[in-house]
């Protein structure tokens, strides 16, 4: 009986499934409503502003024609640095000094710089001597002043006295020196007490003091002697008494007729020449650069009719 009762049961419960189904499938989301379009503006865009203010003001032209050149004068300028030169301006030791030639004379005439017979006159006035490598510099130092006094020997003043070089000392030199002096027998003896310069001069080699100072030649300017050698093809000058520095770096020559400076060779000593292949048009201007970089102009210093063997005497010197 309960057996028959548990399959009505079963049987009632399979109707109501049937009459009432349950709903077992997942209810979708709603869609989401799309947004609607923003209303598109037909105003045209602002256009960008533009700046009204006038523009930056031209560069004037001058209308004035351009300044003629000037004339080559002669000057001078200032060096950048004289110290290369002078140094500190006192006084070195190491260096000797000892005499050639007569004992009262001009050391020789000659001479590597090539100033020949001019050392006996003014306005060297035999006051020169020859330098070692470091002071002749290879001929660069022709024509350079030096200071030089002497304590050492008892015939010695103490008082400096000025000297040029115009010649190469030979050999090299003596233990000890840092440069060597090898001065005309005027030059030695000017060291001495008055009345010892023999005395002097016969001490051997003297250690004395040096220092490079500027040359003066009072009322002397810068003379052009022309080598005998030199032709209309070849030009080749002595320079000599070059106030100030004393001594050049470089020479440089202007043709007539043309305005370009024109670079010449060191020849040898103080002698410089230009040899380029074609006949130079005189009369020549000099362009004369001292060592510590100081530069002269010597307008027409070598005239349209120049002779081999000649000097000429400008007008001008360094200040």
């Amino acid at each position: 009986m309960a057996k028959l009762c548990s399959v009505l049961v079963a049987a009632v419960v399979v109707l109501s499934l049937l009459t009432s189904p349950i709903d077992c499938t997942r209810k979708l989301s709603k869609p989401r409503p799309k947004p609607k379009p923003k209303p598109v503006s037909h105003r045209p865009a602002p256009a960008a502003k533009v700046s009204h203010k006038p523009a930056a003001p031209a560069v004037k032209v001058s209308r004035k024609p351009a300044p003629a050149a000037k004339a080559h004068r002669n000057y001078t300028a200032t060096p950048s640095s004289p110290s290369t030169v002078y140094g500190s301006g006192g006084w070195l030791s190491g260096a000797g000094a000892t005499y050639y030639g007569a004992p009262n004379g001009d050391g020789g005439e000659g001479g590597a710089c090539g100033y020949q017979t001019a050392v006996g006159k003014q306005p060297f006035d035999s006051m020169i001597a020859a330098g070692s490598t470091p002071l002749y510099r290879g001929g660069e130092g022709c024509g350079a002043c030096y200071e030089v006094k002497c304590t050492t020997n008892a015939a010695c003043s103490g008082h400096p006295v000025t000297i040029v070089i115009t010649d190469q000392s030979p050999g090299g030199l003596f233990p000890g020196e840092v440069a060597h002096f090898d001065m005309s027998g005027t030059a030695l003896g000017a060291m001495a007490k008055p009345g010892m310069a023999d005395k002097l001069r016969a001490g051997g080699v003297l250690r004395i003091q040096y220092r490079r100072v500027q040359c003066k030649y009072p009322g002397v300017n810068v003379a052009f002697k022309v080598d005998q050698g030199a032709n209309p093809f070849y030009f080749d000058v002595l320079v000599e008494f070059e106030d100030d520095d004393g001594d050049l770096s470089a020479v440089e020559l202007m043709e007539a007729g043309s305005r370009a400076w024109t670079p010449m060779a060191h020849n040898w000593g103080a002698t410089w020449r230009l040899n380029n292949g074609r006949r130079l048009n005189a009369p020549f201007g000099l362009r004369l650069t001292s060592g510590s970089g100081r530069v002269l102009v010597v307008n027409n210093a070598i005239p349209a009719g120049w002779k081999p063997g000649t000097t000429y005497r400008s007008l001008v010197n360094y200040p």
